[in-house]
């Protein structure tokens, strides 16, 4: 959720694409903690100052509680995620495939606007949105 808080390339996308969501969008602590580490390394870069990147991070706080719903992750999504990591046709690294085991396992569509993981969720079967 990255392009929701800095400026990318597919902010604009994903932030008309939210609130058009009609199904409940699913949010792991690995998910949140991820998208914590992004803004970090901002600051570490010197991109944001760490006032900035505080507000960044309370908005996402704040989205993802009146508008997501937690997904929890076990020790079941972990296996699968390396079950697909040792698929190396799909080019997958541990975090994408965490995140698409997750999925899966959620009976959830995977919202995502990186190729590699787009492609790895249709060649498994999964649905995929992008936004």
């Amino acid at each position: 959720m990255l392009p929701i808080l800095v400026q990318e390339a597919s902010s604009a996308a994903v932030v008309a694409f939210l609130p058009a969501a009609s199904e409940t969008l699913l949010v792991s602590e690995y998910a949140a903690a991820e998208v914590a580490s992004a803004i970090s390394r901002l600051v570490r870069v010197g991109a944001l100052t760490s006032d900035a990147a505080r507000e960044r991070l309370h908005r996402f706080d704040a989205w993802r509680a009146a508008d997501t719903s937690t997904v929890e992750i076990d020790n079941a999504d972990i296996a699968d995620a390396a079950a697909l990591v040792r698929r190396f046709e799909l080019k997958l690294r541990t975090p994408d495939a965490l995140h698409l085991a997750v999925c899966v396992r959620a009976g959830a569509r995977m919202v995502t606007g990186d190729e590699v993981l787009a492609a790895a969720a249709i060649a498994i079967g999964a649905k995929i949105v992008a936004p």
